[in-house]
């Protein structure tokens, strides 16, 4: 019978002390939900801005939207962490500079900002044109007409692949880790390093992070099968 060895990424003594490390994992917890919420304020502001702008009228607004989603959706968040964490404080010679924690807020929001945007803007235009051209004939302004009458009939639309953006806003916090904000990853990563507990300080970094994103992937796909079944009847 083979009994694993202290040596052992699953020695039982290695998974003892996760447990004992588990206020530290709290922590590393609530700030990457403190960051995941503030993240995703910031992307829902942009987003529903910038989706706003590609479906108007005006060239200028359009282009603007345009320019800010092909940005950031083709390149790496990483860059984008290396360039304000780093980049900024060395260009302005220490002048500019910002903490991690809101390091990550800005640049995660800014970049799923521009995914979000794309997903409201597929939600504004599946709605009839004619919508929005009754509320303007009504004296409504673009903005008005929008927030009251256009986007409220989106949410249904928008829901779905909304959560999933979510799903994977919360994943890319990680990335925080790289510039050393305490987020899950980044306690993980340390414990590791410092204990050699590879195994038990990931896949407890795995777990944290899966009961964040499963309940909210669940959650998505039960309304995308609601509205199937809408649609279908």
């Amino acid at each position: 019978m083979l009994v694993a060895s202290t040596t052992s990424p699953f020695a039982l003594s290695r998974w003892a002390a996760l447990f004992q490390k588990s206020s530290s994992f709290f922590q590393g917890f609530l700030y990457t939900l403190g960051l995941a919420a503030g993240s995703l304020i910031l992307a829902m502001l942009l987003g529903i801005l910038f989706a706003a702008m590609a479906s108007s009228h005006s060239k200028i607004a359009q282009t603007c939207s345009r320019v800010y989603v092909e940005f950031f959706q083709n390149t790496p968040l990483l860059i984008h962490f290396v360039f304000v964490y780093y980049g900024l404080a060395i260009v302005s010679q220490g002048a500019i500079m910002i903490s991690a924690f809101w390091t990550g807020i800005l640049c995660v929001g800014l970049y799923h900002g521009a995914y979000i945007a794309e997903v409201f803007r597929s939600g504004i235009e599946a709605v009839p044109k004619g919508q929005t051209e009754a509320a303007l004939s009504q004296g409504f302004s673009y903005a008005q007409s929008m927030r009251l009458i256009i986007i409220p009939q989106a949410i249904r639309t928008i829901l779905p692949p909304l959560t999933n953006q979510v799903v994977n806003l919360i994943k890319n916090t990680a990335t925080v880790a790289i510039i050393s904000g305490a987020d899950i990853m980044f306690v993980a990563k340390s414990w590791a390093f410092e204990s050699t507990n590879y195994v038990p300080a990931f896949a407890g970094a795995a777990f944290l992070y899966f009961i964040l994103c499963f309940p909210l992937a669940t959650w998505g796909r039960r309304i995308e099968e609601a509205n199937k079944g809408t649609y279908s009847l």
